[in-house]
Formats: C-alpha cells, sequence, structure tokens
C-alpha cells in the first residue's frame, strides 16, 4: 500500500514541477517552447517535483495509508446495496466528469500547453466520483425504496381479490378505532400496579405523564419524611420501567397550566384536552371526575371486580384481630386484603370464627363485607 501511494505521489509531483516550470518560463521566456535544452527543463522540473514529493511521503505517507486502510475496512462493512448503489453513483461522476473534461483537455495555454487542464481534468474525475459516491451512498434506501414501490404495485395490482380488499377495509376501519390516551395521575405511579396491568396487555393507546406530575413525584422524593421520601423515588423508578416496557408507549406532556394550582385540577384539565381518561387510585379525584364527566380508569374498582364474589348467606372463616369503629364490632381481613367486618364480634378477638356473610359493601375506595359468627 505504501508503495502505491509513493507512486502516485510521485507522478502528481513530477506533473507539478512541468506545470510550474513552464509557468514560470511562460513569464521569463528565457527558454524557447522547443528544443533539447527545453526538454532537458522539463525533465529537471519533473524530478525536482519528484524529489520534493517523495520527501513529503515520510510525512504524509503513514497518513494515507492508514485513512486507506480505514476506507477498505469500511468497505468490508458495508451492506451489498450501499456498496453497490455506492459504485453505481461513482460511476455516474465519472461519466460527468468526462463530459466536463474532455474540452478542457483539447485547450492549451502559451508555453503550458494543456498540462493544467490535464491536472483539472484528473481533479475532476476524482471530486465527482467521490461526490457520486457519497450521494448515491447516503440515498441508498430511498434510492431501492423506488424500485420496491414499483414492485409492490405491480404485485397489489395482480394479487389484488376481494378477499384482500375486504382485509384492507378491515384494517381501515380498525384504524378508525384508536384507543384513547390515559393520563397518569402520581397515586397510581407510586401505587406501582400499573406495572403488572401493562405486563396482561390489557392497557391499549398511549400512557401519558404530565410535567408537573414529574414535579410533584420529585418533591415527594425529596421529602425530608422518609417514607414519603420512600413513595417519591419509587414512583420515579416505576415511571423509568414504563418507559423501558416495550408493550406499551409512554409520552410526556409538557402542557402546563399556570392559571390551575392543584396537581388533580390540571390532571383533569389535561385530560379534557387530551380527550383521555384518567388513570387513578384516588377517590377524591375519581368523585371529581364523575361530577365533571371526565372518564376514570380506577384500578382499585379494577381490583375489586377480580376479586372473589361473596353472596349474603355464603359460609366463610375468618380470624377477627382488632376491634371495629362500630359498637362491639370485630375487624378481619381476607387473603386479598378485603375488609370484613363481624358484627357483635369483639368477643371473639384474636379467635378464628366460622361466619355468614350478611351484606357485602362496595365502593371505589374498596371493598367491605359485614359477616355474623354462626353461632350467633
Amino acid at each position: 500500500m505504501k508503495r502505491i501511494i509513493r507512486l502516485v505521489l510521485l507522478i502528481i509531483g513530477a506533473v507539478l514541477g512541468i506545470v510550474l516550470f513552464r509557468l514560470i518560463n511562460a513569464g521569463l521566456d528565457f527558454l524557447p517552447g522547443s528544443g533539447i535544452y527545453f526538454i532537458l527543463a522539463n525533465a529537471i522540473a519533473a524530478v525536482l517535483g519528484a524529489l520534493l514529493f517523495y520527501v513529503l511521503i515520510d510525512t504524509f505517507g503513514n497518513r494515507f495509508a492508514k485513512s486507506f486502510v480505514n476506507f477498505e475496512d469500511s468497505l468490508k462493512k458495508m451492506p451489498a446495496k450501499n456498496l453497490i448503489v455506492g459504485i453505481i453513483g461513482a460511476i455516474l461522476g465519472f461519466l460527468i466528469a468526462a463530459l466536463v473534461s474532455k474540452p478542457l483537455t483539447e485547450l492549451s495555454l502559451p508555453y503550458v500547453g494543456n498540462s493544467i487542464f490535464v491536472l483539472l481534468s484528473i481533479l475532476l474525475y476524482i471530486g465527482l466520483g467521490y461526490l457520486g459516491w457519497r450521494v448515491a451512498g447516503n440515498s441508498t434506501d430511498d434510492i431501492v425504496n423506488i424500485f420496491q414501490r414499483k414492485d409492490n404495485k405491480d404485485t397489489k395490482e395482480t394479487k389484488d381479490s376481494k378477499d384482500t380488499r375486504e382485509a384492507k377495509s378491515y384494517k381501515a376501519d380498525k384504524n378508525k378505532n384508536i384507543a384513547t390516551p390515559k393520563i397518569l395521575d402520581t397515586s397510581v405511579i407510586i401505587d406501582g400496579r400499573i406495572l403488572d396491568i401493562i405486563e396482561t396487555g390489557f392497557i391499549e393507546g398511549d400512557l401519558v405523564v404530565s410535567d408537573f406530575v414529574l414535579e410533584e413525584l420529585q418533591h415527594i422524593a425529596d421529602s425530608p419524611d422518609d417514607l414519603k421520601r420512600e413513595r417519591g423515588r419509587r414512583g420515579l423508578d416505576i415511571i423509568k420501567k414504563i418507559q423501558e416496557n416495550d408493550k406499551i408507549n409512554l409520552k410526556l406532556s409538557h402542557k402546563d397550566y399556570k392559571d390551575i394550582k392543584e396537581v388533580d385540577s390540571k390532571l383533569l384539565k389535561l385530560a379534557i384536552d387530551f380527550k383521555g381518561k384518567v388513570f387513578t387510585n384516588d377517590y377524591n379525584l375519581n368523585k371529581v371526575a364523575d361530577v365533571q364527566g371526565i372518564p376514570i380508569l380506577n384500578i382499585n374498582d379494577l381490583a375489586n371486580a377480580l376479586k372473589p364474589v361473596v353472596i349474603p348467606g355464603e359460609l366463610m372463616r375468618i380470624e377477627v384481630i382488632k376491634e371495629g369503629k362500630g359498637k362491639n364490632q370485630g375487624v378481619g381481613y381476607l387473603e386479598d386484603g378485603t375488609m370484613v367486618v363481624v358484627e357483635d364480634g369483639l368477643k371473639y378477638l384474636d379467635q378464628t370464627i366460622d361466619a355468614v356473610v350478611t351484606s357485602v359493601l362496595q365502593t371505589s375506595a374498596g371493598r367491605m363485607i359485614f359477616v355474623r359468627s354462626k353461632n350467633d
């Protein structure tokens, strides 16, 4: 490689030496344009130019060789289609250079002849060839897609049938039913169950997190209270995990409402602007949204809907673990966390009893089951 570069540089130096000599001779007119002395002077100029470039080889030769090796490595890594399109672009550049340089090589200056134009022609070939390579290489995908679209169009025209047209119609109708965006509030993010719901694949459409919700999470994470700080950090971690989940698309909204102070009010306004639904487990926010007619997705409602159904008269075993708010009431919990209120159950404190369901109270805040001891 170094030998090839050295040879090319020597030839360039010799040509430039001759051109420079002829320019000087044309200005001083100390040698006629023919004769043995003129030929000898040209030969000396060529040798001097070659020697000058030979000296430069030690300085630039290694750089040229390294650049060429890097270029060769990049060619090996280049996809076949990029290489083919790039070569075609270089060939087109050479053709343009040939058309432009042909009249140039026919020109001649006094004493200099056409040497300088030959050099310009070489530079044109190099420049336009490289330009064609770069332009074609950078536009490979566009060039290939032109032919692919044409082929796809021909294929569709020949294979299109009643069934495929019906499939297209179905797809078009399906695209009309775009899922509404879901606006996440602070409570549902900190809760964390949103991740489990995402994994099930039941959520469609985009999840939206606003800047003011992120700011609220940041304030909670910076709280001096250990519990609040842990909840805030958990919320920020949940946001990161949602972003990394491939089953859902999380969008950040930079909309803010300077005239509204409460974060919950901003969330409801954002839901109206996005024509979306608020994803929450905040009971109070749920009630306010219902009053304003804004759709709400409450995780607690979903969790309650998935809990086993109990009906009045059904038997269950429950451990009474603490005193209830009502007179003589005892309280226990099912495995899923559902509160069970035992009427006249205070006397069974710290005991496991068989009880009969008397009623069930279900709200967005949770579900409560009222029972009475079977022995009462």
